[in-house]
């Protein structure tokens, strides 16, 4: 098969790692890519949108998809960041006849709105925490005034991850409100606002594949979205992950399954909204039982990178099968190991931060330990160097997530660059219970 990979972060070359391990591959193409994926696949340049991008932009990003599908006789597109999904590029590809993995702009609603996203739970009985959405400030900073907790003030749109902020007072929650609602410090997506209560527990990643009435699911992960140690500082879009947690209980990850996975592709296909492609709730388990937090409409990023290294089936055949209804037949395995992933950061991030920073330590890394590339092009003398916030993923695998913290940092501890940051608790609380 032929396949044209959309993306360019670490969730990608993961996702390029793993297909490249399939014999049903004959060419790979990935737009635009980075200079990780480079080593391993083509790459080509795509300028893909950002959320708020005008008609005219969206509409030239679709045509220039579809040319370069037909360009590289593409077999199958995959498509990797949210963006483009909520553009509708699944939508357009499929009227052109190209098959393709990832849900329609309908369907992915389910993470470009937070607001249609609760409004759906409400009207399914999907379980979440107490919540209202607002579109203007006066109305939502009554409402936080009147919650006899804290809350969480989310970006109703797309935000890269960085949507959701976390307050410890009333104070807080509205000068977030004013900084999203009246200086548009997130755009359009920050128009409108949902205002959750803040829940207790520990955090999950739910991930399964759906061909829109199959339902495969995979293993369980943790992601670490805050930028420092402890759960301190502002969230990012993920500076690291392990996989499996050992505390969630076998009863729990259960009701996740049936109640907020099964049950939410159940009511987008009664909704009219068939899902096909990766559904990623994000989840608290709380003393009450798992609360969904959000929804994405795809793999998560750092979650890809810690659970692809463990699945054993032909990720090719997967998302073929899902892209033509045909999941049922496929047989998905999933190795019995663990793993942990940590991110390597620019200095900065996630506020403003430099690029162009000379790499080093990429040709020290042990066998069988993956370095995914996140943010990074080759400088005008050809080496690696730094071009995002988020630079590279670092992945171990081992018995247990402990065996795999150590592979994982004594390898992280030999890669440089200029203003290099990372977490150094990835895993580190795995074995304690909610």
């Amino acid at each position: 098969m032929n396949v044209l990979l959309i993306g360019s972060g670490a969730r990608e070359h993961a996702i390029a790692w793993k297909m490249r391990q399939s014999p049903r591959l004959a060419s790979l193409c990935v737009a635009p890519g980075n200079a990780g994926i480079a080593q391993l696949a083509d790459v080509a340049p795509l300028a893909i949108p950002k959320p708020g991008a005008g008609a005219v932009q969206v509409a030239a990003f679709l045509d220039a998809v579809v040319a370069l599908a037909r360009e590289r006789r593409a077999d199958l597109v995959v498509i990797g960041p949210e963006d483009p999904l909520s553009f509708g590029v699944a939508d357009r590809l499929e009227a052109e006849g190209i098959a393709v993995f990832g849900p329609t702009a309908a369907a992915a609603e389910i993470e470009s709105s937070k607001a249609f996203a609760k409004d759906l739970m409400a009207r399914h009985g999907i379980p979440m925490g107490a919540c209202a959405r607002f579109d203007g400030y006066d109305a939502a900073a009554a409402y936080v005034e009147s919650r006899p907790c804290d809350v969480v003030v989310k970006a109703d749109g797309l935000t890269a991850g960085k949507g959701a902020i976390v307050t410890s007072s009333h104070d807080e929650a509205c000068a977030a409100l004013r900084d999203l609602m009246l200086h548009s410090a997130l755009g359009a997506a920050g128009r409108t606002v949902v205002i959750e209560d803040r829940l207790d527990g520990r955090e999950t990643s739910a991930h399964a594949f759906s061909d829109g009435r199959t339902v495969v699911h995979m293993p369980f992960a943790c992601d670490h979205k805050a930028v420092y140690d402890g759960g301190r500082g502002p969230n990012t879009g993920g500076m690291g992950v392990y996989s499996p947690p050992s505390w969630l209980q076998a009863s729990v990850a259960e009701a996740v399954r049936r109640d907020v996975t099964e049950a939410t592709l159940r009511a987008l296909r009664q909704e009219g909204r068939p899902y096909r492609g990766v559904l990623f709730p994000g989840i608290m388990v709380t003393a009450g039982g798992p609360r969904v937090l959000e929804f994405n409409a795809r793999f998560g990023d750092p979650e890809t990178e810690a659970l692809l290294p463990r699945l054993e089936s032909d990720l090719l055949e997967i998302m073929d099968a899902v892209a033509s209804g045909t999941l049922a037949s496929v047989d998905v395995r999933w190795r019995n190991d663990a793993s942990v992933c940590v991110m390597l950061a620019s200095g900065g991030y996630p506020g403003a931060y430099e690029t162009g920073k000379p790499i080093d330590g990429l040709d020290d890394i042990d066998s069988g330990v993956l370095v995914f590339h996140a943010g990074t092009k080759r400088d005008s003398s050809g080496r690696i160097a730094t071009n995002g916030g988020r630079v590279l993923a670092v992945t171990a695998t081992g018995a247990t997530v402990g065996e795999a913290r150590e592979r994982v940092y004594a390898n992280v501890a030999r890669i440089r660059f200029d203003g290099m940051h990372y977490r150094t608790d990835i895993g580190a609380s795995e074995a304690v219970a909610v």
